[in-house]
């Protein structure tokens, strides 16, 4: 096939140039239209849901919206995480979903969950909505509209929040990849009327009766027509307030036949609604607007169609206001783009140069650099196809080194052969055409393979980079798509471009001049000769010198420092500004500009500086009030004067605010710190998260977090998230007075949100725009606490009241704000890290919290972030890197059909690994993931010099050179040109990459740094140990140059396993025991928690028979004072009452059912939890049978595999047998795995039944009957406790029942009464005097006869339906178990059947089959096919009969659990 290919190329020179045209037209094309941006986007799939309540506060917000919202989406498929944060007047909940899960989808689910929550929610309490489908990186174009000089005096903040809104957003949400526009900063307009109170009540008014007269003036109708032929006149009534005027003249009320205008009781003007931000640009506060970008549309093309809209958008806006950006994308991924470009090109032409240097011909050189241009294209192409944006990360990775990898092979190759080679064209100086082609051809045809595999090792250790998933998949995936794209195409113009450019351009001419080339060759063989000559001598030293190295590597790459990604210089400045808690807008306003003035008057760095306060018209970054979000934009870094670097810039910065008292300055970038909060709710490097339910308990403990952790070294910008300390106005409402004056909580709280927050009573139309018509107390009388205490509430019959005569209204402090993650309060401790790596700092961070902090229960902190990030990826990284290094081993085996040259050259592994650690130390940078992935690239580069050093060893031998050292030294001499070349153009070609200092060069730096360290010293150890090591294994022992000993190869390669085993396996061998059936049963009886929790149910209703004898307390009362005559007298009486005798004995009764019921229920969970162990038990029984089968299977076709393989190589079959028996060895191993996993899942689930903390196995590990049945009828079924629990119900609704009619009977009271009658008393006649020491004593009984009947009777009669329910359940129960236990009796007589069939005929017929097929196919009677039949056969019955013999115990099982049997 390749043979093919490359003919018709040279042959067909005229239609390979075509699609090389053709080629360069389709990248171009690509190249124009491929999306380009900074950095791949790396947001994970979110859906934000942002509800508006302005009157609610943080509580209410979070009971009344938050919690209803979380819980109706917390069920939806795919939900990774669920956080929220509920503010004044605001919630955002975030929901982010599976990376793989469509946005579309994810938005429409939440959207029907949201309709079920509104159910939920107070109808008008809020105005819930999605976020815009946007990213991260969706804020491309930031600008504000200024206002040019000499129209400063023109324009107010209000009339450019109205342009801004009305004119700049509207238009701008036409352009496509355009998800919305956020508006900032300005008062949005209103037409307000300020409603005077003193008027109010003067007039005996209320603000209902405002409310009411606006709403019933201020609409349009419409009547049909009028038909008046031929015309149709419609009938339009036009009642829309348009002017201040309209609304003053509307009627409120008649007085005395009066009329009562708007204007006499309020002042109608042009208001602003309740302003929770602001916008200050520099030092004054502006207006201005962020563009947000659909998610996965192209930021460029986006960028360019915003700016167009801008300039069209510019033209509609009155004269003297300009829309001026100050953060546009595009400036960075210029810059990033250039970087990118310049360092592609940079390599492109070291790269060339070291062509052209080392092959010594500069057509060869050109020739194989024109591979660059062409595979770059192609590889654009593909991008361009597969939806890969062109960014740091996509193209950063591009090693044109790699690229013309396998053209350099197949030109030099074609070189030597047209100019150095003795026998192909002896006597001939020039070649013909036709020469030419054919010495191309066969140059080609012979490296191809050889090129082939070195571009097939690359793309495979690439193949691990596009399985990462997540944030460090979306990062490096398209570096992988890009790099394979790139590495394919070159792999198709080394089949066809190359060969056909090289038989028109090479020169024909034989003579070979000695050239620049050569002198380098020859100066760097005599460098090298006395190198490898020691070398040789000294073979032990070199080894143990080699894993000492490899050991030390190991060591320093535990020093190395962990981060996530590099952070991108992104050029720009973000921060906070955090005044006092509880600010207001005005005074966060003042403070930024203050801050503002310092920052312009010291540091000439700075181009801008706009700062955004508070949230914006969508919240998606719900900022408080008190807090301003910045954005500095700077000067290129040529110009700076202040600092050489961002963290210098940063530090004098925030040495120059420390003046402001109270406020507090945190600095990051702006893609940075919309990532990490987009990501994980915290906008800084890493949170601390503390989880808890009490607001106050969380800030105490964040307090101490902050202490402990300030003095960290690295730990800067210490933000503790502020939930309490919010300054509130309570009303606290005084019910008895509200129901003593007929006023409800509503009307009280709607007249006090109209007061003070202003409530809409219709909406005014200015053409298209529309302004809500807002009704508030005038400003003066919204100023003061008393203000609130005198607001008028009107009462029923028309009076007015002030509502501190019906509430209590008092200044206290309340929750700020409650964040809350899968639905658990928690609070965020965050901060950023400077001069130092961020795994150490959490480290530090986490082992002082461990040591000092002493949490409350059920309070508990976790670790966010970046550092959060960083953790997860490793994770992968752990398992990509292995991944790559076993696909590039079982490639090299297959390869070279030897494990011992397959680990030679693996040697290439650990000795990259040494150069690419000491160049990070070296250059003092952590190990990041873009240092992860070098690692991983540069793995399969290293592994290419040890393949064609051992390549021509082989080849040597072949030709008979059988002296080793011989063959070894001559081989170094002929490949070293080809191992230095490949190295060189592969590390060089990072070269730019790694020293580049511009924009994006910090993600790019550390991956280049490990290719280019790790190259160096692979290619140096590789040219000196491989050699070494290939004698010694070769020679298989070698004299030690001390003693005159040997020492076996096996035993050097097993001290170097057992080394890597050392270090690298930690894993600890699980202790396991074994235990019988009955052992296993008992001890589940007595640790199984769903066992415990049944037996806490019986003592729970033991406990509660007591309460059966419910007599009701005893009554004790007292009396003093003139109730018997003028004198004052005391009195006391004792009385009890209990209900008829038979309620007692019922509820006694009833508890001794219930005591029953619980008992069966704990026995059905007894034999629950027992057939569970008993089904675990026996199935792991029959997967260790099945294992040792298998085992059997296994050997049986390894011993045929070698047969096959023998007979294969004496000639006497075909390769058909050696693959079909390779394949069903295979196949019997992978079942072998799988059934080993089983087995681990069973123990594990074994060991969670017994509730063990050690792994247990069972004492049958061969498979065997677990016993027998008796057959008989359904009586059997008798015994089974949920049967008896379904029974006891019955009697326990019988018992209920009784209960009823017996309350039906009368109670009774009984009592003593003793009281003094003091004065004259007449006695038979004769008056006598009474005083305090006579008391009068008697008893009293009585009765009480429920006289309605009716509630009794109708408890009564439910209770005899439950009983005939309960009757009916038992009955079905009844027979449905039966109808199973007839059933399963009749699968034990099947298995059964079937298992004695097998024991008796089938099993040793299968042995025989086994045994006499062997011995034939052994002796050569039988082929194996009917080999290959026999056993299968022999084998599924052995097989058959483990499943038949696991169906039967599991039937006995199932008849165990039905009726009852535990043991």
């Amino acid at each position: 096939m390749i043979e093919r290919i490359i003919r018709f190329s040279i042959k067909n020179k005229i239609i390979i140039g075509l699609f090389a045209l053709a080629l360069v037209a389709w990248g171009t094309y690509s190249l124009v239209h491929l999306p380009i941006d900074a950095v791949p986007d790396i947001t994970n799939n979110q859906v934000q849901v942002i509800s508006r309540a302005p009157s609610l506060a943080v509580q209410e917000v979070e009971s009344f919206i938050t919690a209803p919202v979380e819980v109706s989406v917390a069920n939806i498929p795919d939900v990774l995480e669920l956080r929220s944060i509920s503010r004044l007047g605001l919630s955002v909940v975030t929901v982010v979903f599976k990376d793989n899960v469509d946005i579309y989808w994810a938005r429409q689910q939440i959207g029907e969950r949201l309709r079920e929550a509104e159910d939920q929610i107070p109808q008008g309490l809020a105005k819930i909505e999605m976020a815009p489908i946007s990213t991260g990186l969706g804020e491309i174009f930031q600008y504000t509209l200024e206002i040019k000089d000499g129209y400063k005096d023109k324009f107010t903040p209000m009339d450019l929040r109205t342009y801004q809104d009305w004119i700049v957003r509207r238009q701008m949400l036409g352009t496509p990849g355009v998800a919305d526009v956020n508006s900032y900063g300005g008062f949005v307009k209103q037409y307000e009327i300020a409603v005077k109170p003193e008027r109010l009540r003067a007039m005996n008014l209320s603000l209902t009766d405002i409310f009411e007269a606006l709403e019933n003036n201020n609409e349009n109708t419409g009547s049909a027509y009028i038909d008046k032929k031929p015309e149709a006149y419609f009938i339009r009534g036009i009642g829309l307030v348009k002017t201040l005027d309209d609304i003053e003249n509307i009627v409120v009320k008649n007085v005395n036949g009066i009329p009562v205008l708007v204007r006499d009781v309020a002042t109608v003007q042009f208001g602003h609604a309740t302003r929770y931000g602001a916008l200050v640009s520099d030092t004054s506060e502006a207006v201005g607007g962020v563009v947000m970008m659909l998610k996965g549309a192209n930021a460029n093309e986006v960028i360019g169609q915003v700016k167009e809209k801008i300039t069209s958008i510019q033209k509609s806006l009155p004269a003297g206001i300009e829309i001026t950006p100050y953060l546009d994308r595009t400036d960075l991924v210029d810059r990033a783009i250039g970087t990118v470009t310049r360092n592609l090109l940079e390599g492109a032409l070291i790269v060339i140069f070291i062509l052209v240097l080392l092959l010594g011909n500069f057509r060869a050189g050109l020739i194989v650099a024109s591979v660059i241009p062409l595979a770059m294209l192609f590889a654009i192409g593909m991008m361009q196809l597969f939806g890969v944006s062109g960014n740091l990360m996509s193209l950063g990775a591009i090693d044109f080194g790699l690229i013309v990898d396998g053209a350099v092979i197949i030109v030099e190759s074609i070189v030597h052969r047209i100019t150095m080679s003795k026998h192909h064209h002896t006597g001939i100086k020039r070649l013909s055409q036709p020469q030419m082609d054919e010495n191309v051809f066969d140059s080609a045809k012979r490296m191809m393979s050889s090129a082939t595999f070195g571009q097939v090792i690359i793309l495979i250790v690439y193949l691990p980079i596009l399985a990462l998933v997540g944030i460090e998949g979306k990062m490096f995936k398209p570096m992988g798509q890009v790099v394979s794209f790139a590495i394919l195409g070159a792999l198709i113009l080394s089949l066809t471009w190359v060969p056909m450019i090289s038989s028109i351009f090479l020169s024909k001419n034989t003579e070979h001049k000695r050239n620049i080339s050569d002198k380098i060759m020859d100066f760097i063989h005599k460098a090298f000769n006395p190198v490898i000559a020691f070398a040789l001598r000294r073979k032990l030293v070199i080894v143990v010198a080699s894993v000492l190295l490899f050991i030390g590597s190991l060591f320093l790459f535990t020093r190395l420092g962990g981060e996530f990604i590099p952070q991108l210089e992104e050029g720009d400045l973000a921060g906070l500004a955090i005044t006092l808690q509880g600010g207001s807008p005005a005074s966060t306003v003042d403070a930024v500009k203050q801050a503002n003035i310092i920052l312009r008057e010291n540091f000439p760095e700075i181009k801008h500086l706009v700062c955004k306060i508070g949230p914006g018209e969508i919240p998606t970054d719900p900022t408080p009030m008190e807090t301003g979000d910045y954005i500095i934009t700077l000067k290129d870094k040529s110009e700076w004067t202040s600092a050489e670097t961002r963290e210098e810039l940063v530090e004098k910065i925030e040495e120059k605010l420390a003046v402001l008292a109270g406020v507090k300055f945190e600095f990051s970038q702006p893609i940075q710190l919309r990532f990490n909060e987009l990501m994980t709710g915290s906008r800084q490097d890493v949170a601390i998260k503390l989880f808890g339910d009490n607001l106050d308990t969380l800030a105490l403990k964040a307090a101490q977090i902050e202490e402990y952790i300030q003095n960290i070294e690295g730990v800067t910008d210490i933000n503790v998230e502020k939930v309490t300390g919010l300054a509130q106005i309570q009303v606290e409402y005084n019910r008895p007075r509200m129901a003593q004056y007929g006023v409800s909580v509503t009307e009280i709280n709607n007249i006090l949100k109209a007061a003070f927050a202003g409530s809409s009573a219709g909406v005014v139309f200015e053409e298209e725009k529309r302004f809500d018509l807002v009704v508030r107390l005038d400003e003066a009388h919204r100023r003061d606490i008393s203000d609130v205490k005198n607001l008028s509430i009107a009462l029923p019959d028309g009076r007015l009241i002030p509502l501190d005569q019906l509430a209590s209204v008092e200044i206290k402090t309340g929750p700020a704000q409650v964040s809350r993650e899968n639905t658990k309060r928690r609070l965020t401790i965050g901060f950023n890290v400077r001069g130092r790596d961020v795994e150490s700092v959490v480290e530090d961070a986490r082992s002082k919290l461990d040591a000092n902090l002493t949490l409350p229960v059920g309070y508990y902190t976790t670790f966010g972030g970046q550092f959060e990030n960083l953790i997860a990826a490793r994770e992968r990284l752990a398992v990509a890197v292995p991944v790559a290094l076993l696909l590039i081993f079982v490639l090299l085996f297959f390869t070279f059909h030897s494990l011992k040259q397959t680990i030679l050259i693996y040697t290439a592994v650990p000795m990259a690994a040494i150069g690419g650690v000491v160049a990070l130390w070296l250059r003092d940078m952590n190990f990041s993931i873009s240092a992860g992935v070098g690692f991983i690239a540069l793995f399969g580069v290293a592994v290419l010099n040890g393949i064609v050093l051992i390549a021509e060893f082989n080849r040597l031998e072949k030709e008979g050179v059988s002296d080793i050292t011989e063959r070894v030294l001559q081989g170094l001499k002929t490949r070293l040109r080809p191992v230095l070349m490949t190295a060189a153009v592969a590390s060089l070609g990072f070269l730019p990459m790694a020293l580049s200092t511009s924009a994006g060069a910090e993600v790019q730096k550390p991956l280049a740094t490990v290719v280019i360290g790790g190259l160096i010293t692979s290619t140096l150890l590789t040219l000196v140990v491989l050699p070494v090591l290939y004698i010694i294994f070769t020679k298989r022992n070698f004299k030690l140059p001390s003693k005159n000993r040997k020492l076996n190869t096996g035993g050097l390669a097993m001290i170097l396993v057992l080394l890597g085993t050392f270090f690298f396996n930690k894993a600890e061998a699980q202790q396991t025991k074994q235990i019988t059936l009955q052992n296993a049963i008992q001890l589940a009886l007595d640790s199984n928690l769903a066992v415990r929790s049944a037996a806490y149910s019986v003592d729970v209703q033991k406990a509660l028979k007591g309460s059966s004898w419910d007599i009701p307390k005893t009554a004790i009362d007292g009396q003093y004072g003139q109730f018997n005559s003028y004198t004052k007298d005391n009195s006391f009486t004792i009385s009890q009452s209990f209900a008829f005798p038979s309620v007692y004995i019922n509820q006694n009764k009833l508890a001794n059912a219930n005591i029953k019921s619980s008992e069966w229920q704990q026995k059905s969970s007894q034999l629950e939890i027992a057939s569970q162990v008993k089904q675990a038990y026996w199935q792991l029984a029959y997967l260790y049978s099945k294992q040792k089968l298998l085992k059997y299977q296994d050997s049986l076709y390894s011993g045929f595999l070698r047969a096959a393989e023998l007979r294969a190589k004496t000639g006497e079959t075909n390769r058909l047998e050696m693959i079909t028996a390779r394949s069903q060895s295979l196949e019997i191993k992978n079942q072998l795995l799988q059934t080993t996993a089983d087995i681990e899942v069973l123990i594990q689930r074994l060991q969670t039944l017994l509730n063990v903390d050690y792994a247990l196995i069972p004492a049958d590990t061969v498979l065997r009957r677990s016993g027998y049945i008796t057959l008989s009828d359904t009586s059997a079924v008798s015994s089974n406790p949920s049967l008896g629990y379904i029974q006891q119900q019955v009697e326990v609704a019988r018992i209920e029942k009784n209960l009823e009619r017996s309350r039906m009977m009368p109670d009774f009271s009984i009592g003593y009464f003793s009281q003094t009658m003091q004065g004259v008393q007449e006695i038979n006649g004769l008056p006598r005097t009474f005083g305090t020491g006579d008391r009068f004593t008697g008893i009293q009984a009585g009765i009480s006869i429920p006289l309605w009947f009716v509630p009794y009777t109708s408890k009564t009669k439910a209770a005899k339906i439950k009983q005939q329910v309960a009757s009916t359940n038992a009955e079905y129960y009844t027979k449905s178990l039966s109808g199973s236990y007839q059933a399963l009796l009749s699968e034990y007589s099947k298995f059964n059947n079937s298992v004695e069939f097998y024991e008796k005929q089938a099993v040793p017929e299968a042995d025989l089959i086994i045994e006499q097929s062997t011995r034939s196919y052994k002796a050569g009677a039988m082929d194996y096919l009917d080999y290959i039949l026999s056993l299968n056969r022999a084998l599924s019955i052995k097989q058959s009969y483990l499943d038949a013999l696991n169906g039967y115990n599991q039937t006995i099982i199932s008849i165990d659990f039905i009726t009852g049997k535990t043991f």
